[in-house]
């Protein structure tokens, strides 16, 4: 195996330059560069579970799949290949702007399984959506009033503290921390956004998703937001989206 004194990283900008950057069907720009070990049909169909309604509020984006990115350094660097000293080093991912060019590089080699890399690139659209054009406003009426119901649980740890924070009012403050709630919308949303192209690309169980500080969301309540966003941006041609509260077999 390669160390990482024999493996020259390489500015992201550099990449950027000798990448081919493809647009998919529904209109994502991406490109692969390095020893990735993804499969080019596993790729695309990855990225092609973006529902193609996504795809201009992310005109300005390209997505790179890279073997790593590093965490370390005060520039965005990348390694062609995988070692353990630089896999220590690395990171999920990384942004760059180039220009006009919002760049994100996904490393495909920290993780090991397609689940894990399918929901680092889906849970980056999904936000990088929302900073773009927000979140739909039938679906923050929606969690808020199932945060007013006290339903069980949340998404992610970023959602689950918003939300408390929003839910925590205090003597003499007449109504929720706005701030607060609006983080919680968009943290719900783009947890909700990313778990439904996940469902899209990827047979997994919900509990997959479990961390250990906040108590994960009741399945019927998530499934009530799926279900609102596959509304807003339904499946694209070849893609199925199906919700299974029990598997078979």
């Amino acid at each position: 195996m390669a160390s990482n004194v024999q493996i020259e990283l390489w500015h992201a900008e550099k990449v950027a330059t000798q990448t081919t950057v493809g647009q998919a069907p529904n209109g994502i720009r991406y490109g692969a560069w390095g020893e990735v070990r993804l499969p080019e049909g596993d790729l695309e169909r990855l990225v092609g579970a973006v529902p193609a309604t996504l795809s201009a509020a992310l005109v300005n984006r390209a997505y790179y799949f890279v073997p790593l990115t590093i965490a370390d350094t005060g520039e965005v660097m990348i390694a062609p290949s995988y070692s353990v000293e630089l896999g220590d080093r690395a990171v999920c991912h990384r942004n760059a702007n180039f220009g006009a060019l919002e760049a994100v590089f996904l490393s495909t080699r920290l993780v090991e399984d397609r689940f894990g890399l399918a929901f680092e690139f889906f849970i980056n659209v999904a936000h990088n959506f929302v900073e773009a054009a927000g979140v739909p406003e039938s679906f923050s009426a929606m969690v808020w009033s199932q945060a007013e119901a006290q339903v069980r649980g949340e998404t992610s740890q970023d959602a689950w503290e918003s939300r408390r924070r929003a839910q925590d009012v205090r003597p003499g403050q007449a109504s929720p921390d706005e701030r607060a709630r609006n983080t919680y919308f968009e943290a719900s949303f783009s947890d909700a956004l990313a778990i439904y192209m996940l469902s899209l690309a990827v047979d997994f169980d919900y509990h997959d998703l479990r961390e250990r500080d906040y108590p994960l969301l009741a399945a019927p309540t998530l499934a009530e937001r799926l279900r609102h966003v596959a509304a807003l941006f339904p499946a694209n041609p070849g893609y199925e989206f199906q919700i299974l509260y029990r598997r078979k077999g």
